[in-house]
């Protein structure tokens, strides 16, 4: 068995346009680094809200192992369908248990070593739900009954709450990745103890749009203060993601990089 595996983690996949460019880029991106495990978010992966098995199922065909979830994951009827019988779909945990779907999952694929991934939520101007930390910490206890490489998906607005939450679990994970917020960080590193962490990742979806959505709607919504119905907009897309290669042993990252396609100027 090899001393690392390398994993690849794709951000918010954003409707159409950001499925479309997945499929496109992704087995490029699975050869460049090698990619062993690849995981991706995708709460907004159908028509910019929730996620319908057949999407889910593009994904899988491209060679995804898991796919997070987040505030947006329960916008659509049918993902709790495919929550309650897919254990590769995730939600974050800490929402009230009696919510179908799992929180984390152990991935098992033969000649690799086991890879743990976790989705919780942030509270901070989000929904008050369960607290993330607690939560991280409950199901730590339990993933690394399995394994030490272990990737956390953590879906939150506030970059501090983010930033806290990195420093929390350095060293206990592999790595830490936020997303949410559709907006690529440039504080991607490996904290000190051996976490990889970046504030958030980006979306994988349409640029020229306020995080996804036509710009002339979201631009009423801000300035009237009253609800537009939800359009996605279509041009300018990106792939946004990282990639980390953790040792199997120590279950600590050693190389990190995030990926931009095509890169801003």
């Amino acid at each position: 068995m090899s001393t690392s595996v390398n994993i690849l983690f794709v951000g918010d996949i954003v409707g159409k346009p950001g499925l479309d460019l997945t499929e496109t880029l992704l087995r490029s991106y699975i050869e460049k680094y090698r990619i062993d495990i690849c995981i991706a978010n995708g709460e907004n992966l159908s028509d910019g809200k929730g996620i319908v098995p057949e999407d889910a199922q593009r994904l899988f065909s491209l060679g995804v192992h898991a796919v997070t979830g987040g505030n947006h994951t329960w916008d659509k009827w049918q993902t709790r369908k495919l929550l309650a019988r897919e254990q590769r779909v995730l939600r974050p945990l800490n929402y009230p248990k009696e919510n179908p779907g799992l929180g984390f999952t152990i991935i098992e694929v033969q000649g690799l070593p086991k890879v743990g991934v976790l989705n919780i939520q942030g509270r901070t101007f989000m929904p008050t739900i369960d607290c993330p930390f607690k939560a991280a910490e409950w199901a730590l206890a339990r993933m690394k009954e399995h394994t030490n490489i272990i990737i956390v998906d953590f879906h939150a607005e506030a970059s501090a709450e983010k930033v806290a939450m990195g420093w929390y679990l350095d060293g206990k994970v592999s790595a830490l990745v936020g997303t949410h917020t559709h907006t690529p960080t440039a504080d991607g590193r490996i904290l000190p103890e051996g976490t990889a962490y970046i504030t958030d990742v980006g979306m994988t979806g349409p640029y020229d749009s306020v995080i996804g959505m036509k710009k002339d709607i979201a631009i009423r919504r801000f300035i009237y203060q009253t609800p537009f119905k939800y359009e996605g907009a279509s041009h300018d897309v990106r792939f946004c993601g990282v990639y980390v290669k953790v040792d199997v042993q120590t279950g600590k990252a050693h190389t990190f990089e995030q990926i931009i396609f095509p890169q801003f100027q």
